[in-house]
């Protein structure tokens, strides 16, 4: 909304150039969705606190019963605080800025809609899981159907490490795509399981794909470094800016001991914006090193789960998905959220290294 009220004005009073710049508005974009966060965090808190809105604690895992009836659905005021700054920094006629709003509050709404019948009408199972993956595909269906649409927009396929191998899938991309963020989706929601676990590798993922989507939609650093170059595309660092700021500003309540959790609102909604920024960003299968940390506990639970089947009974692990494994083993918490911080920020970098690996 800055960028178009004032750049117009721009050839006549010149210092307001400085918001023609995405990586200005960008960092701004971070800082006001932090400060929005920290501000009307504590207000978030009590007022999750009135209406009961508390955390369920499974009695059948690592013993959390200390936790019970912390206020959850703290997701809200992420989405909040990143729809808020991206509207205020960001360019309103960029399409591929919408659509990723439009993501984010699309999944978002569905993990509400979870939260709110598992934790104000007492239903523990909340949505089934088919109509989860049902919602989360018809959201993903109708993004991924108006992205292609896009002149701008291929729907070849980067392979990371080959600069010159890029296979264009056709309409076999529509749910390729739909398949990338509905399991980012559901790989974040899993992942959610202590303080600060999964908004920690949320923070890093969103920074590194903040710069994949910047380079895309630079046409020079885009043809210097090999990879698709998609005009417009570029003003969505924007919006990666204003996640990794609520990001960091949900982790200063969320953080171990936490005084608030995410809820499906929060993880449901990150992961599938996640999911489409890879998507935007032409980096499809390099999501699956920059969110390491949520793949490797995604595939702690098929593991388990079909050696379980397949076994009658056998685990591989003490618990799924893989924290509550370390957890049962005797790691504590903090130490174990710590280590797959530094998990996400390594794989960040083997991801960002490969724009010269090719």
């Amino acid at each position: 909304m800055i960028y178009n009220l004032l750049v117009p004005f721009s050839t006549d009073v010149g210092i307001l150039n400085v918001f023609r710049y995405i990586t200005f508005r960008s960092v701004w974009a971070l800082l006001t969705a932090l400060i929005i966060s920290i501000i009307f965090g504590p207000a978030m808190i009590r007022w999750l606190q009135r209406v009961k809105c508390g955390q369920y604690i499974r009695e059948d895992g690592p013993q959390h019963q200390a936790k019970q009836g912390t206020p959850t659905m703290g997701g809200i005021m992420i989405i909040f605080s990143v729809c808020v700054s991206t509207v205020l920094w960001g360019d309103l006629t960029n399409v591929y800025l919408w659509l990723s709003m439009l993501v984010f509050i699309g999944f978002g709404t569905i993990g509400f809609v979870d939260d709110y019948l598992k934790v104000v009408k007492k239903r523990n199972k909340g949505l089934s899981a088919k109509a989860k993956f049902f919602f989360q595909c018809v959201v993903a269906l109708a993004a991924i159907t108006l992205l292609i649409q896009e002149p701008a927009y291929s729907t070849q396929l980067s392979v990371p490490f080959f600069k010159n191998f890029n296979p264009d899938l056709g309409w076999f991309y529509l749910p390729f795509a739909m398949v990338v963020m509905v399991g980012a989706s559901n790989a974040v929601n899993l992942t959610d399981g202590l303080d600060g676990l999964a908004i920690g590798p949320m923070v890093v993922a969103m920074a590194c794909f903040a710069i994949f989507i910047y380079v895309t939609g630079n046409a020079k650093m885009a043809e210097y470094l090999a990879v698709q170059n998609i005009q417009g595309i570029g003003e969505v660092t924007v919006f990666c800016g204003a996640m990794v700021g609520a990001g960091l500003g949900f982790l200063w309540f969320n953080a171990h001991p936490a005084q608030i959790f995410m809820g499906d609102v929060g993880s449901l909604g990150l992961g599938g914006a996640l999911g489409f920024i890879a998507v935007l960003a032409k980096q499809e299968l390099l999501l699956a090193i920059v969110g390491g940390v949520f793949v490797f506990e995604t595939l702690s639970v098929i593991l388990q789960v079909g050696y379980f089947k397949l076994t009658g009974g056998k685990r591989i692990f003490k618990m799924a998905p893989l924290h509550h494994h370390f957890e049962l083993k005797g790691i504590p918490e903090s130490k174990i959220i710590v280590r797959f911080w530094i998990l996400s920020i390594l794989m960040a970098l083997m991801a960002l290294s490969t724009l010269k690996l090719r």
